[in-house]
């Protein structure tokens, strides 16, 4: 496959394009992308992402839109071990700590991203080097009614603390499939939230994450594991 350098233009070639890459080494494949392999990838977490990000031809990168908004796809990168389970949770966006008066669930970043994913399972055991883990079969997923009601449920009780100025009470331990969890590099990075009495307070960002029971189940159904 030749270095991508257009973006795809259906589901169809996007997806088509995911299937070529599976059974590829990460340094293949950033080989073929004329880029350096990390020896660490903790140092380096989110290197994994943008390297399918340029193969496929994504381009949205960290904006608050899809991967590729003209598709109405997000490309999510799922490290699995050797049977095909999440190791972690996965980032969806980041999470809105004031102005939250008019944001409903409908016109939420949360649901736009995960209206339809892309998701491509990398083989991510911490003892494989960075370089060999291979890239597995992508999956196309759109949330079922069950699924997006869960989703809601607990982005609505988020928000809802949020608003409420209980950001800070707020643990992984919340919600049944979504969680709320600081996303900084270093404890430094603060941004504005709403304190418990609606004064404007300095805090961690925060972003949504999909738990790990939640991506194992949509990814057992869709394998077969």
């Amino acid at each position: 496959m030749n270095k991508s350098d257009s973006r795809p233009h259906s589901v169809a070639m996007l997806l088509s394009r995911a299937e070529q890459l599976a059974g590829w080494s990460l340094a293949e494949l950033a080989q073929q992308q004329g880029l350096e392999v990390p020896r660490d990838l903790r140092r380096d977490k989110g290197w994994v992402g943008q390297l399918l990000e340029l193969a496929l031809g994504a381009s949205a990168g960290s904006k608050p839109e899809q991967d590729f908004p003209e598709l109405g796809v997000e490309l999510k990168t799922i490290p699995v071990d050797r049977h095909g389970r999440p190791l972690e949770t996965t980032f969806v966006c980041v999470a809105p700590l004031t102005d939250t008066a008019g944001i409903r669930w409908e016109n939420s970043n949360v649901r736009n991203k995960l209206s339809r994913v892309l998701w491509i399972p990398v083989l991510g055991e911490r003892e494989i080097p960075p370089g060999e883990r291979r890239i597995g079969q992508p999956l196309l997923w759109e949330p079922t009614a069950e699924e997006e009601h869960l989703l809601r449920q607990d982005w609505e009780e988020l928000m809802e603390l949020i608003s409420l100025g209980r950001v800070q009470e707020i643990t992984a331990r919340h919600g049944q499939v979504l969680q709320l969890r600081p996303k900084a590099a270093n404890s430094r990075a603060q941004t504005a939230a709403i304190g418990k009495d609606g004064e404007p307070i300095q805090t961690l960002p925060r972003g949504f994450y999909l738990k790990i029971g939640f991506t194992a189940a949509l990814l057992a159904r869709h394998f077969m594991l």
